[in-house]
């Protein structure tokens, strides 16, 4: 069983007879960017990819100007989608389900050499050009692997992965899709996203049953009184979790929730039980390092000593705790990205002479459990509905700062910085 769509089982004879129709209609693309909303469409056009030996293009966004920067490093860019009216502008392959009955064919199990350029994921540095991140095949397998083992999911039990975060992105990635294709799970092809939605998806696979969301699923799902299904283990990540709402997390599912910690670099690297403690335990063979507010991690999976960018303190060989971000880093509904990147898209646009995104204090600020950003802008010739047009074609809309503020100069100090409590001042101010 490699999947689930409406509760209907997809086997793997299916699965591996749209991965092989699928691989022959790729044409000359080199790289694909996988595009497909739903999971089982993904993982077709993943495996497609890797028996075709193409690459796999997995951005934090998809807007203009990141679209333009992917179609400059991967000249030979396809876009495969199933949903009719994409907007990406690349030379697109529509996914559509092939006709008859594929489970009855005879189609053999691809072998994938361990050094196989699988995946290249990026993030988004100061300059606002997206850094690449290359991952094999073998790397990514040994990973998830891992985290099976440290999340207790045995691979001779028939395990089904729902999840509400999406398959491009690297938690997601990892823990939707890859954990299920290296250990013989089954995903469900729905991502749903509204309380009612993930209730009836979960209903709808068969036990043992493993809920992959987020702190703001989490929260949502909880507050919203619909009757839960019984789960078998959650998984949270992008953010940390709350005790108190993993106590309540435990309570309604009856089980044990886990948190997964890692980076779009370095992929997953710590699991820890939220409840139990606060200490994150490293994968084997994974090592870190600090020095001051800087943190590194080598070994393992990861392909050479990496940042990151948050504030870790060792308690052991393989044991850490995680007091917070790098100020500069920002985190909404799931997203990363930095303060120096929204600032640079800000200023790229004509007509803006200086501009800068700050925190919010006290977020989150709406029932929904998002953070917020706001911006101050000097902008003489502009007004806030055109600035917000632009960014849109710049940056992903849930970085949009809100409010976005247009003052006559920005409140630097002599050395040419912006506090951030400054730049709130200015709100309060208004």
């Amino acid at each position: 069983m490699v999947a689930y769509r409406a509760g209907q089982p997809l086997r793997a004879r299916r699965f591996l007879a749209d991965v092989r129709r699928l691989a022959g209609l790729l044409g000359r693309a080199s790289h694909v960017l996988n595009a497909c909303s739903d999971r089982y469409h993904f993982s077709v056009g993943l495996a497609a990819s890797l028996v075709s030996q193409r690459v796999s293009l997995l951005p934090p966004t998809t807007t203009t100007e990141v679209i333009a920067q992917l179609r400059r490093f991967a000249p030979g860019l396809i876009c495969l989608t199933d949903e009719d009216d994409c907007s990406i502008e690349v030379p697109q392959l529509r996914y559509r389900a092939a006709p008859g009955n594929d489970d009855a064919a005879e189609v053999s199990v691809p072998t994938i050499d361990a050094a196989q350029p699988t995946a290249c994921v990026f993030t988004s540095g100061s300059t606002g050009v997206p850094l690449p991140y290359h991952k094999t095949f073998g790397s990514l397998v040994q990973c998830v692997r891992v985290e099976a083992e440290r999340l207790g999911l045995a691979r001779d039990r028939p395990w089904t992965i729902v999840a509400t975060v999406p398959p491009q992105h690297m938690y997601g990635f990892e823990s939707s899709v890859l954990l299920a294709m290296a250990n013989g799970f089954a995903l469900c092809a729905e991502r749903p996203f509204y309380p009612a939605d993930i209730v009836a998806v979960l209903e709808g696979v068969p036990r043992p049953r493993l809920l992959v969301s987020t702190p703001v699923h989490l929260r949502a799902l909880l507050a919203s009184g619909v009757t839960l299904p019984a789960a078998d283990l959650l998984l949270s990540a992008t953010a940390p979790l709350p005790r108190q709402l993993a106590h309540q997390a435990e309570e309604r599912f009856g089980t044990r929730l886990l948190e997964i910690y890692g980076s779009t670099e370095t992929g997953q690297i710590a699991a820890r039980h939220p409840t139990r403690s606060a200490e994150w335990l490293l994968w084997p063979q994974v090592r870190l390092s600090v020095d001051g507010e800087e943190s590194w991690a080598e070994g393992g999976h990861i392909a050479e000593r990496t940042r990151l960018y948050d504030l870790l303190e060792l308690t052991g060989p393989d044991r850490f705790l995680l007091h917070g971000r790098v100020a500069d880093l920002v985190n909404i509904a799931g997203k990363r990205s930095s303060l120096a990147y929204l600032n640079h898209h800000l200023n790229s646009i004509p007509g803006v002479l200086d501009g800068a995104f700050f925190h919010l204090e006290d977020a989150p600020a709406s029932h929904t459990g998002v953070e917020r950003v706001g911006a101050c802008v000097v902008a003489p010739g502009l007004d806030a509905k055109r600035i917000l047009e632009a960014l849109r074609q710049r940056i992903d809309p849930v970085f949009l700062p809100r409010p976005l503020l247009l003052v006559a100069r920005l409140p630097r100090n002599s050395t040419g910085k912006l506090p951030q409590h400054a730049l709130r001042s200015l709100v309060t101010a208004q």
